[in-house]
């Protein structure tokens, strides 16, 4: 299984989901694949120390493994950071078994007028107002806000997921469209 852009998650599982269980985590920036590493250390439950980990630094858009080589890849709240979305997805396809699936939660879109006006009223006021106070710069948090709204929509991303080769392709809106999880495989 591969990880992609996720080096400053948690890794939690149980004992039964460590049995044969190998897990790459691979990000193109060095630095947080070590946070990845530190958090991994300081974190992860002894009870899930059976599973492999493995630490790589990679270009999403250029992945460094073979083809048909990994059962699952999963990326969360990263695709929006890269550059070529189609291309990313292309490689993800390529790397994975036939069978193998893709799952990929993100930021998307709010379609409901009300809750997009609220929610954008929150994220462009209230977010990077949070952050300066929080973490002393606003500009993260602005350019956060603002990266959601430019990338694909629900659909959008579905449709490039089935450009890339993947199959049976659907998503789901997690609060009404904050975020939203799509799926597809590689058949």
């Amino acid at each position: 299984m591969i990880d992609a852009l996720s080096s400053q998650r948690k890794i939690v599982g149980s004992a039964e989901s460590a049995i044969d269980t190998h897990v790459t985590v691979c990000d193109i920036n060095a630095e947080m694949l070590q946070e990845g590493r530190r958090r991994a250390k300081n974190d992860r439950p002894a009870v899930v120390d059976g599973i492999s980990l493995q630490w790589v630094q990679g270009d999403a858009e250029n992945l460094p493994f073979p083809d048909g080589s990994v059962d699952a890849v999963t990326i969360a709240f990263g695709l929006r950071n890269v550059s070529r979305t189609w291309k990313a997805l292309s490689e993800i396809n390529r790397i994975l078994t036939k069978g193998g699936r893709f799952l990929c939660m993100e930021f998307s879109q709010v379609k409901d007028p009300l809750l997009r006006q609220a929610y954008d009223a929150y994220s462009f006021n209230v977010i990077p107002a949070m952050g300066g106070f929080l973490a002393g710069d606003p500009q993260p948090y602005q350019y956060l806000v603002e990266s959601i709204r430019q990338f694909h929509d629900q659909e959008t991303l579905a449709d490039l997921m089935r450009d890339a080769g993947m199959k049976h392709v659907t998503y789901k809106n997690i609060l009404g469209g904050v975020v939203a999880i799509h799926s597809g495989f590689r058949l």
